[in-house]
């Protein structure tokens, strides 16, 4: 079991700590369940209230904190509540599983594969045909990697995963598990004689490097193209990226949202939780879409959008107050 004194965790924080603290921290954990050994976060000044009825002996905290921490408890005052949890975070982090040997004898691994050196690959994958995997990766058990496709260094595919056929994914990311990269876009066009025809999808997908795939996450192939994600972009879980778009950099997706054909993401996009974007749309650098929010149109950089159809935050608000009064006026 790790443990660490508030020194030891400080060292890592290069905060400052106030107050006084002897015993050893055992785990971090949310401030309203915290035990007298654990640390917990104050990451905005609306949560000071919950400190005293807080059992925890440590809090890392904002440095405008006006609370004091009390007997034989302490803070440690850092710039970022948030992303100290981070790695304070790693710092308690179990280790991943192991692999008993590199690579399992009931993979399937196609002799014109090419596998970089420290790569291990779990029991029951398949790479295919003309697959080249850089040096440090890591494929758990029952990963399927299709002909032709690049996997870059040190970058992690959890179980069930599926990477079709000549898509490339960078270094350093993390696709977590039954996640689909490369499957078909959704193309299909009316016919008198046959009802729908399907649009054969003859793309691939492209993943910069430091991108994350949520779970039961897919991004779909480019019709004619590629659909690609850039540097950074972290995609949550059941999220739905439609065939040809194009996403910046840094961009956020939450769960449940999802982009149809050929919608563009600027630098630094934010899409909400069940969030849906039309084709073609384009959001520009640092706009942000509001959770459920349907969007219809293109959104400017920097706007911060909501509702359905979604208009300007300040709009969409002052639309509901409009509307909250009628619904109270009429009950009178």
């Amino acid at each position: 079991m790790k443990s660490y004194s508030i020194q030891e965790i400080n060292d890592v924080l290069k905060g400052t700590i106030v107050g006084a603290y002897s015993q050893n921290i055992t785990a971090p954990e949310q401030l309203e369940m915290a035990t007298a050994t654990e640390i917990s976060f104050i990451g905005n000044k609306k949560y000071e209230k919950y400190w005293e009825a807080s059992k925890a002996g440590v809090a890392v905290v904002n440095d405008d904190i006006s609370i004091e921490p009390g007997a034989n408890r302490a803070f440690i005052k850092v710039q970022n509540a948030d992303l100290a949890m981070s790695q304070i975070l790693a710092l308690f982090a179990p280790p991943a599983p192991v692999f008993a040997t590199a690579i399992h004898p009931s993979a399937v691994i196609d002799p014109t594969a090419s596998i970089g050196s420290g790569t291990q690959i779990g029991a029951g994958t398949y790479i295919g045909p003309k697959v080249t995997i850089a040096e440090n990766v890591i494929i758990y058990p029952n990963v399927t990697i299709l002909d032709e496709c690049t996997i870059g260094k040190n970058t992690i595919i959890w179980s069930g995963t599926v990477v079709r056929e000549r898509c490339h994914i960078g270094s350093h990311c993390i696709l977590h598990p039954n996640s689909t990269i490369g499957a078909d876009g959704f193309g299909f066009r009316p016919c008198p004689e046959r009802g729908l025809v399907k649009i054969p999808q003859i793309g691939n997908v492209i993943l910069g490097n430091g991108v994350e795939i949520g779970a039961n996450s897919c991004v779909d192939r480019g019709k004619f193209s590629s659909t690609v994600l850039g540097d950074g972009c972290k995609i949550d879980n059941l999220v739905q990226i439609g065939h040809n778009s194009k996403l910046g950099r840094f961009c956020i997706m939450a769960g449940h949202s999802g982009l149809a054909g050929s919608v563009t993401l600027g630098n630094g996009v934010i899409i909400g939780g069940s969030a849906s974007i039309k084709d073609h749309a384009t959001i520009g650098d640092g706009a942000t879409v509001g959770a459920g929010s349907g969007v219809t149109c293109d959104v400017p950089a920097g706007k911060v959008v909501l509702g359905y159809p979604a208009v300007e935050a300040r709009d969409a608000l002052k639309q509901w107050a409009i509307l909250k009064r009628l619904v109270n006026d009429s009950k009178k």
